[in-house]
């Protein structure tokens, strides 16, 4: 009898993480990846081991996240999609998926990551939104977090914002992009943030609508950052620790400094899972900036 043939399918999901302890298959609770892998063994009546590009954490959502596996399912692409849909519970989308090389692994293929982490700074909280932003009331200011922000760009040793260090064979990553703005509302959750530039038939100004004064006002504070690869907890420690910036507690040259110190107790507070979202990852080249 010949031998299945294989081939290897990129899945790229979207999920609501409030109800699960990760993506990472756990003896404690239900698990994203356990979902995906029960949706596939029902589909293809055969079992799967998915790998993740990132093991996002209990609580933490994706907008684009990526897993892969091997099948010997011939069932084509698009149909796989619609077909693993309505296996899934509602909190779990799959926005795509593609066939693949079969040396393509999910995590060790990536060239970056794209990690948004979004609070809600208003004086009053938003029940609708307690499960997807950190909702802190104090004024930050945004343009201060963004200058300590570029401190963090290039390559560092970045065990100050790793819970529990080591964790991984080497905590040197190299971050391509730091940036904090505020934004009006709901384009938060949209993966690509900046206004596309005026065209043809496009007025000049601001596209949404919104002065830049308005923007100043808008209660949705959004750091994005842009690295080759992240350490545990490390954008949420990161943030919580722009935040101190944010309050005027701590100087841009503050932020540079607990990085240099290589320790975890300098750094500020973790901040909570809900307002972090995996955006985006990506395959096909290395990390170029918008402005280049």
């Amino acid at each position: 009898m010949p031998m299945p043939e294989y081939r290897t399918l990129k899945l790229t999901l979207a999920y609501d993480g409030t109800d699960y302890v990760g993506w990472q298959i756990q003896p404690n609770g239900p698990s994203v990846q356990a979902e995906v892998e029960r949706a596939i063994e029902r589909l293809t009546r055969s079992p799967a081991t998915v790998m993740a590009a990132g093991r996002t954490d209990s609580g933490v959502h994706a907008l684009g996240q990526v897993a892969s596996f091997r099948t010997t399912s011939r069932i084509p692409c698009v149909q796989f999609r619609r077909g693993l849909q309505n296996f899934l519970p509602d909190d779990i989308l799959v926005r795509d998926v593609e066939e693949v090389p079969d040396d393509f692994h999910a995590t060790r293929s990536a060239y970056f990551k794209r990690y948004r982490y979004i609070i809600r700074n208003d004086r009053y909280r938003d029940p609708f939104l307690r499960r997807y932003v950190w909702q802190y009331h104090a004024p930050l200011d945004a343009a201060r977090m963004h200058e300590a922000a570029q401190h963090l760009v290039g390559t560092h040793d970045f065990r100050s914002f790793e819970s529990h260090w080591p964790n991984k064979a080497t905590s040197i990553r190299t971050v391509y992009e730091a940036t904090v703005t505020r934004q009006p509302g709901w384009p938060v959750w949209h993966p690509l943030l900046p206004a596309a530039p005026p065209g043809p038939h496009q007025p000049s100004g601001p596209v949404d609508g919104l002065t830049n004064e308005h923007k100043q006002q808008s209660p949705f504070l959004c750091f994005d950052i842009v690295a080759d690869g992240f350490l545990y907890n490390m954008v949420r420690a990161i943030t919580g620790t722009l935040v101190k910036a944010g309050l005027g507690r701590w100087s841009s040259e503050d932020v540079r400094r607990v990085l240099a110190s290589q320790s975890r107790d300098h750094a500020g507070e973790t901040a909570p899972p809900q307002g972090l979202y995996l955006v985006q990852v990506d395959y096909d080249r290395p990390y170029a900036s918008p402005q280049s």
